[in-house]
């Protein structure tokens, strides 16, 4: 008769999915602090939006470079060149449109609405690739459709606010973009490889952006510098790699869940710093939203960690 053995490394194991999921909180936790540094921020969205790629690229190239050494370099193709030209232009605009949204919007719907990314990867499966979705994913969609509603209706009052919330949905288009290129490139590129190469060509975007759209691009005080450098060094590389080196080590259900809570830590400092508050009709609209995707993640297929 099969006799199961358990591995002598259970207690490793475990030890390394606490980690994993403390890495993965604190992540989530670091990308919060992402819209309250765009809105401390001195130069437009758009500026920030380069420099928050700009500063983190040293940084980033310095770990691609030490990786490196111990690991054997993948040629870089012409395949992959424009791949990652494909992903910075998409992050480019995924942070364009939602350090914008940040400014006209409340930090909850930015957030709230630009975590819908996913939901338009697995709904672009649906139309073009024929994979089609479960039935829990299609009532969570409903739900966060129906929550998206309440927020337009609740932002109905004042054009900025739901241009705002447009910008937040265009978010997660962008990334939704983002994410499909970088799925095909980590076949064959390392994490940093992508992230260095993703940062440095969304970069390239931004500038010529920020110049077209008139935005300020220095800041005028060395708080001003502080900030930035805040948003590169603790969102963009250690809040997305602390991310990244987090889902590596969990499911993919349970990494969803934990990247929602992003949401309730930018609404909170939101109401600690800039006194944000919520109507009813605002509040019920965030809680469908947010039930509405973690439904739909939760029942999509585990074996696609993309979508």
């Amino acid at each position: 008769l099969p006799i199961r053995v358990e591995p002598i490394s259970m207690h490793q194991d475990k030890t390394a999915n606490r980690r994993a999921v403390v890495a993965l909180l604190i992540g989530a936790a670091l990308i919060a602090l992402a819209p309250i540094f765009v809105r401390l921020s001195e130069t437009g969205p758009t500026a920030t939006g380069f420099w928050r790629l700009a500063l983190a690229s040293p940084i980033l190239f310095l770990w691609n470079g030490l990786r490196a050494r111990s690991t054997q370099r993948q040629p870089l193709s012409r395949a992959d060149l424009g791949l990652l030209i494909l992903a910075g232009a998409m992050f480019a605009g995924d942070l364009a449109a939602w350090h914008t949204s940040i400014e006209l919007t409340s930090v909850a719907n930015a957030t709230l609405l630009a975590n819908a990314a996913p939901i338009f990867v697995a709904a672009g499966a649906w139309i073009w690739l024929d994979e089609r979705p479960t039935m829990g994913f299609v009532g969570g969609l409903v739900l966060a459709i129906a929550g998206g509603a309440l927020l337009a209706r609740a932002s109905a009052g004042s054009s900025a606010h739901l241009t705002g919330d447009a910008l937040g949905l265009l978010t997660a288009v962008f990334y939704a973009g983002y994410m499909l290129a970088v799925k095909v490139l980590r076949a064959r590129l390392s994490t940093s490889a992508v992230m260095t190469g993703s940062s440095l060509m969304g970069a390239a975007v931004l500038l010529p952006l920020t110049i077209g759209f008139g935005e300020r691009l220095l800041p005028s005080t060395l708080l001003g510098w502080v900030v930035l450098l805040g948003l590169a060094v603790l969102s963009q590389v250690c809040g997305q790699g602390l991310i990244a080196w987090a889902i590596g080590h969990l499911t993919a259900r349970f990494s969803a869940l934990g990247l929602l809570t992003q949401t309730a830590v930018a609404a909170l400092l939101a109401w600690m710093l800039f006194g944000e508050t919520f109507t009813i009709l605002q509040s019920a609209g965030i809680v469908l939203v947010a039930v509405g995707l973690f439904v739909a993640r939760m029942a999509d297929n585990p074996s696609r960690p993309l979508a």
